[in-house]
């Protein structure tokens, strides 16, 4: 599995993100950080949770599925869904662990989907 480049976020994506976020994944392209995080090391394994299960269901399901799953649970959470995406559950509960990528079992965000 080829490793992800990690980038200052910039241009597009900060004209796009503005500063609500800390870093995006969007493989195949890499892992864009706002500057203040390129040397955060819990920032950096969060995002590349994120490059692990983009790989693992072909980049563009990823993004079909997040969307999908973020509006289903729109009507229960509201403002606090983004927390309760599957993706992001498994990134958040697992970005101070640094061996987590090592570890991780393939579609391991699968369990976290009904909680």
């Amino acid at each position: 599995m080829f490793k992800p480049k990690i980038r200052e976020m910039k241009g597009f994506l900060l004209f796009i993100l503005k500063d609500n976020i800390s870093g995006i994944t969007l493989a195949p392209f890499g892992i864009f950080l706002d500057k203040k995080y390129l040397n955060d090391i819990n920032t950096i394994n969060h995002e590349k949770i994120h490059w692990q299960q983009q790989l693992e269901i072909l980049i563009i399901f990823f993004y079909l599925w997040y969307i999908i799953e973020w509006f289903i649970k729109l009507f229960k959470h509201g403002s606090d869904t983004y927390y309760t995406i599957s993706f992001e559950r498994e990134a958040y509960e697992n970005d101070n662990d640094l061996n987590y990528c090592e570890t991780r079992k393939h579609f391991a965000w699968l369990k976290r989907i009904l909680r």
